[in-house]
């Protein structure tokens, strides 16, 4: 630990220790205890010490893998593809250690039936509810002749055994009091004897159609969607939630129900599109930590958007004690390795892998016909371009005046200013309402659709105002189309319109309320007419499309009007995706930059 090369014998003879061993070992020292010859590790590290045992090449990783196999439920109505029985085999071995889990495969390759494949095993009738006693486990010695013991929970040998919020068992000494919430006491004969608790199933608003459909479709398991319409006894909603085996629920009304969910123990709390409590600051991030379950499972596809505080702050859900407070990993990772300090960029990959399951859709599906991206480069008129220039010019002269004192101010008038821009490059109808020229997007969107003839098109848009702009240019036409935003109350309507009636060759959809959750692999044509920050929440909207069921070739246009921030977003965009592909092998938020970023955007 202090980097000292130089080891003296019992003889008084002194050695050099061999540089490999502090880089293979130097983690694992940080993270032990030792006792007599022997290094004892927390139970969560288990990543960092498989990954030494089974790797000669300190630079290298492999990840840890889980050997046991789990048949399939009988009760499951569909035939699980190969990685999808692994993904369902990867969650019960997790189950059976105690641990949580993220399930981040790529978007489309069915991590819903794998997560209710899960449930359906855990509340089969003849599922062992035992739970895997964690006895001390001594590794095989490497060929350095170093053994590595996790420690045994002394709890177990007394009941009632006292479960953490996270559903595991207490392993390890005192936890901080930042770090600890309200325990679910768990007496291991009631366990063995009575009904499992219900599972809480948190969701947007958007998907909670999807899931009872196909909980309804796959399982025999009971359901039933929490609202304020819930009816039980005041102060016991275990009259409700006993009657169930699946409680579905959005964001929102957790945020709302908060009082009354806490006060159950739920088998299972799983989070379905999890990065929306990416945000530690967020009132949905603060509730779902104070919800009480034996086990977690977090479900996204993008588990990092726009830094590594996303993964932790999933994490600090899944398994507080793994990465620490927020604080503690900022200091010990997220500086360290935007230093380029690899060592630790290392040691975090090793503590998470065996907690992520990632697969991408070349992967696992080879037989998925390919995508096609494409960027359309779009020119604005003069008139356009004129207005355009104004504007950002007064933005940029605002910026450089604003005193660095008034901080809160300057990020108002930043993100009001940046949201006026991207609108100007659309069409500054989105704007100024009595503008009369064109748009030289508007025109190439047309131009394009009308080349995509023949073939359904999915359109996605950042502003409901600029797919209102694309409705009324289709109207002229005379074009159908079908159209979903965050204010439409008849989206499985629309969803079967556009799927089932030929006419309808277009969807408009905004990108927050169609980005996930929907399966359209009747269209094989994209458009993102404008960009977001972020690339995920792009790919999330293609993976409507380009995902398991398709059959033809799924093509993506991306507009982008050029000399404007928009080129500067798909600048940012690669910077995110790097981070997003360095730790989690293979949205929307507005990302964090200094003011001379900031200011270097308006250039």
């Amino acid at each position: 630990l202090e980097e000292k090369h130089e080891y003296t014998l019992p003889d008084g003879r002194i050695i050099l220790l061999p540089e490999e061993w502090f880089s293979k070992y130097a983690n694992l020292m940080e993270i032990g205890m030792t006792r007599g010859k022997n290094i004892y590790v927390k139970r969560p590290f288990m990543g960092i010490v498989e990954s030494i045992m089974e790797n000669n090449n300190p630079k290298e990783f492999i990840p840890p893998q889980f050997q046991q196999k789990y048949p399939v439920p009988i009760e499951i109505k569909a035939q699980l593809r190969p990685y999808q029985q692994k993904g369902y085999a990867w969650m019960m071995n997790l189950y059976e250690q105690g641990f949580g889990g993220c399930l981040a495969d790529d978007m489309g390759l069915g991590k819903t039936l794998q997560t209710l494949t899960l449930l359906q095993k855990i509340y089969s009738r003849n599922h062992d509810d035992n739970d895997t006693e964690r006895e001390k486990t001594e590794l095989p010695k490497n060929k350095s002749g170093i053994s590595v013991e996790y420690e045994r929970n002394p709890i177990l040998k007394s009941e009632p055994v006292r479960i953490d919020e996270m559903g595991q068992f207490e392993l390890f000494g005192d936890l901080t009091k930042e770090n600890t919430l309200n325990k679910c006491e768990v007496s291991q004969r009631t366990a063995e004897t009575t009904r499992k608790p219900s599972t809480l199933i948190v969701v947007p608003t958007s998907l909670l159609h999807n899931w009872k459909r196909e909980a309804a479709r796959f399982t025999t398991l009971s359901m039933a969607e929490y609202n304020s319409n819930s009816h039980y006894k005041e102060g016991h909603p275990e009259q409700f939630f006993n009657r169930f085996h699946l409680i579905f629920i959005s964001y929102g009304t957790m945020r709302n129900k908060l009082d009354v969910l806490r006060q159950y123990c739920f088998e299972y709390i799983v989070l379905d599109e999890s990065q929306n409590i990416k945000n530690s600051d967020s009132l949905t991030f603060r509730s779902a930590i104070q919800l009480r379950s034996r086990h977690r499972l977090v479900l996204t596809g993008t588990p990092i958007e726009n830094s590594l505080k996303d993964l932790w702050a999933q994490f600090h859900f899944l398994q507080p004690d793994l990465l620490g407070n927020e604080s503690a990993f900022t200091k010990q990772f997220i500086n360290p390795i935007k230093q380029g300090n690899s060592r630790m960029e290392l040691r975090l990959r090793q503590l998470i892998t065996p907690f992520i399951l990632r697969r991408s859709k070349s992967e696992v599906a080879p037989e998925l016909p390919p995508l096609t991206e494409e960027i359309i480069y779009c020119d604005m008129p003069e008139s356009q371009n004129e207005i355009y220039l104004q504007e950002k010019n007064s933005l940029r002269n605002t910026l450089l005046q604003l005193s660095p004192n008034k901080k809160q101010h300057q990020q108002f008038t930043v993100l009001n200013g940046i949201s006026r821009l991207r609108q100007l490059a659309c069409h500054p109808r989105m704007i100024f309402s009595d503008y009369e020229g064109s748009s030289g997007k508007l025109e190439q969107i047309i131009d394009t659709y009308l080349r995509s003839e023949g073939h359904k098109v999915l359109i996605f848009s950042s502003f409901v105002k600029h797919l209102e702009l694309i409705a009324a240019e289709f109207h002229k036409y005379g074009w159908q189309y079908a159209l979903l935003t965050g204010a439409s109350t008849n989206r499985p309507e629309e969803i079967a319109r556009f799927s089932q009636t030929e006419e309808i060759q277009a969807f408009l959809i905004s990108l927050k309320a169609g980005g996930v959750g929907l399966n359209l692999t009747q269209a094989d044509y994209v458009f993102i007419v404008d960009p977001w920050w972020n690339p995920a929440a792009e790919a999330q909207a293609i993976a409507r499309a380009h995902r398991i069921g398709q059959n033809k070739q799924v093509i993506a246009y991306r507009f982008i009007t050029k000399d404007s921030i928009e080129e500067k977003i798909i600048r940012l965009q690669e910077d995110k995706r790097l981070l997003a592909e360095t730790f989690i092998t293979d949205s929307e938020s507005i990302p964090t930059l200094t003011d001379q970023e900031w200011i270097g955007l308006l250039e």
